[in-house]
């Protein structure tokens, strides 16, 4: 069963990213997992599922191809995306924490 996430509020200044990744690499930010339970009990930090959903905020230029040209990424910068729990590598820039995964890690674009 998956768990209970909430899309970050956003109370917070935006601020453009500092990661630029390469190739077919995407940066993404988790949603944030819910502190309460549907009944009520409020959950530790420690007792929370770290969410596998989240929002890309930057992208890389594509797979270098055979022939030395790019392929296009199906996905684009602000899709809601599904992602595989043990793939991505968490980065932190200043307060925020990111995660930088492949394409081929995405499962599916949440509509």
């Amino acid at each position: 069963m998956a768990a209970a996430t909430k899309k970050k509020p956003s109370t917070k200044k935006k601020s453009k990213v500092a990661l630029q990744p390469l190739g077919d690499k995407v940066v993404v930010e988790r949603d944030e997992s819910l502190d309460t339970t549907a009944g009520g009990i409020v959950l530790p930090d420690s007792a929370k599922d770290k969410p596998s959903r989240g929002t890309i905020i930057a992208i890389g230029t594509g797979k270098l191809l055979d022939d030395g040209s790019r392929g296009s990424l199906q996905v684009k910068k602000g899709d809601r995306i599904l992602f595989t729990s043990y793939a991505p590598e968490t980065i932190t820039v200043g307060d925020d924490e990111y995660l930088l995964m492949s394409e081929s890690d995405i499962l599916a674009v949440i509509e």
